[in-house]
């Protein structure tokens, strides 16, 4: 049997938690969101006008 020269990696598991807590929850949200999305659609986004260029009114004193 031969040693390897190199140490084992230290895995943080607080940190694999927190990880895979945050992929579960981001999952989720995933889902929440296209089920809102059906349920909802956003209306078409309208066709920009292009402004006409209003004349300012002269002050009152």
């Amino acid at each position: 049997m031969s040693e390897s020269s190199e140490p084992a990696a230290v895995i943080d598991l607080a940190e694999a938690r927190r990880e895979r807590l945050h992929d579960i929850h981001e999952a989720r949200l995933a889902k929440v969101r296209d089920a809102f999305e059906k349920a909802f659609p956003l209306p078409a986004a309208p066709a920009t006008k292009k402004r006409s260029q209003k004349k300012k009114k002269p002050k009152k004193r």
